[in-house]
This record gives C-alpha cells, structure tokens and sequence, in this order.
C-alpha cells in the first residue's frame, strides 16, 4: 500500500496554531504527536498513510472495547462561518468544542485557508484576537493548501479534484484539568485524505494537547488556557497514540468519543 508521510502537515490543530501565532513559532511536536497506520477495516480506521521517518502504527486486527465512552453535546446553533456555538457551560460542552473546532474539512470549493479563517471567527478568544493572529493563521493555510496540491502533482492554485477531500475530526479525548471555567485535554485525531475519486483513502492518527475558557456565553480556544494546558501536561505521561479498539486504548486513559444524535 502506498504510503505518504506529510499526511498531518495538511490540518493543524487550531488550538495549536494560537500558541505558535500569538506566543511564538515553537515548534509543532512540542505539543502534539502523530502515528499512522494502513488500513485494518475496524470501526474508527480508514485507510492510511503513515508519517515518515517517524513509526508507524497499526491498529491491531481483534477488537478490544474501549473501556469509556462519551456523547458529547452539539452546539445550540450554527454561526455565520457554519460552525456550532453555544455550548454549554459544563465539561461535556468544553469537549463539544474542542471537538468542533478541531474537525476540520478542506474540499473543492473550500481551501484550508479558508477554514483556518472560519475557525479564528466562530472560536478564538476575543483577548487574543488580533490582525497579527488572523494573518498567521491565514499564511498557515495557504502554505498547506499549497503543500496538498505539490504533494498531489496539482498545479498551484488549481482547484482540487473532484471527490478528493482531507479531513480530520477528534475521535478520543484525555483530560488533564478541568473546572468551571476552564478544560484542558489532549486530543486524539484522524486525519484522513482522497486525493480524487478513483483514488485510495489514507490517514493518520495525531494527537494535540488543547484547551479552552469560558467566556460570557460559550467556550473560546484561549492563550493564556493554552500555555497552563502545556505546563500541566509537562507533569503528566503523554497518552500514547493507540486507535479505539486497541488494548492499550483504555490503558493509556483515552475516551473514546460517540457521534450524537
């Protein structure tokens, strides 16, 4: 199976991108990790493209069940970029967020960049939004739109073909603080990529530390929630990247995440 390592330089997760924008170029594995695997035709993997020279990861063919499950909450409405709002003040509406502003599409018709700039209107919080921020998060997706179609053998600035896609949505969740104000988690991801309809689906897993605080109405991804998130995990095992169904899953403190209705 055909493999590509630059799977996850296509989505970053926003959370991430506020750190590096408003606090400074870091570095992204600081914060965050991912493995990829090849296809194993168990619920929650696709088929995929591993990340090289780093190890791969391969979900096991048995299915173990994960231990925790969660529904999380949608949003009470849609704003004008598309996205669900208003979720409530609790750590299942904290989690509901993060989700929703970690999942992330970029088809024909609609670029990354233009994600990144949804995602800074309907999320960031207002303390930290700034022209400078808008801008970096808008070069962020530019260099990735540009990165998918090299990658593909696109010409810059073509449109994407069609039935191609990159997607990445949250499927676990680990905590590592939380209160009424404020949650901080790290993530797990799947990102996955089409590169047009005759071709093969691939992806990856990632992880990304995230966090966010209340803010009158609803939760924001936030600096300052952001660098307390990254020193308490300093003091905490990063969960390891396993998928749902493997038997380390629940050992490594993962909660696996269910669709709501």
């Amino acid at each position: 199976m055909a493999r590509d390592g630059r799977l996850n330089r296509y989505m970053m997760p926003t959370a991430l991108i506020l750190l590096l924008a408003v606090v400074g170029m870091t570095g992204y594995s600081m914060f965050s990790g991912d493995d990829s695997s090849p296809d194993t035709a168990k619920p929650g993997t696709a088929a995929t493209a591993p990340s090289s020279p780093v190890p791969t990861y391969e979900p096991p063919r048995d299915w173990t069940d994960p231990e925790r499950w969660s529904t999380l909450p949608r949003g009470a409405r849609s704003d004008a970029q598309g996205k669900d709002v208003g979720f409530p003040q609790t750590l299942e509406g904290a989690l509901g967020m993060l989700v929703a502003s970690n999942s992330t599409l970029v088809n024909p018709g609609h670029t990354n960049k233009a994600e990144q700039l949804a995602l800074y209107e309907s999320y960031f919080s207002a303390a930290d939004r700034s022209t400078r921020l808008r801008d970096a998060l808008e070069l962020a997706g530019g260099e990735s739109d540009a990165r998918l179609r090299t990658d593909w053998g696109l010409p810059a600035g073509s449109e994407l073909p069609q039935g191609s896609y990159v997607r990445a949505h949250v499927i676990a969740y680990k905590v590592i603080a939380h209160s009424p104000t404020e949650v901080s988690v790290w993530l797990l991801s799947r990102v996955t990529t089409k590169a047009g309809e005759t071709k093969a689906e691939r992806g990856s897993y990632t992880r990304s530390l995230a966090a966010v605080r209340w803010e009158q109405t609803d939760w924001k991804l936030s600096v300052s929630a952001f660098e307390r998130a990254s020193r308490a995990a300093q003091n905490q095992d990063e969960p390891a990247i396993v998928a749902p169904g493997d038997p380390a899953f629940s050992p490594a403190g993962w909660t696996a995440i269910r669709e709501a209705s």
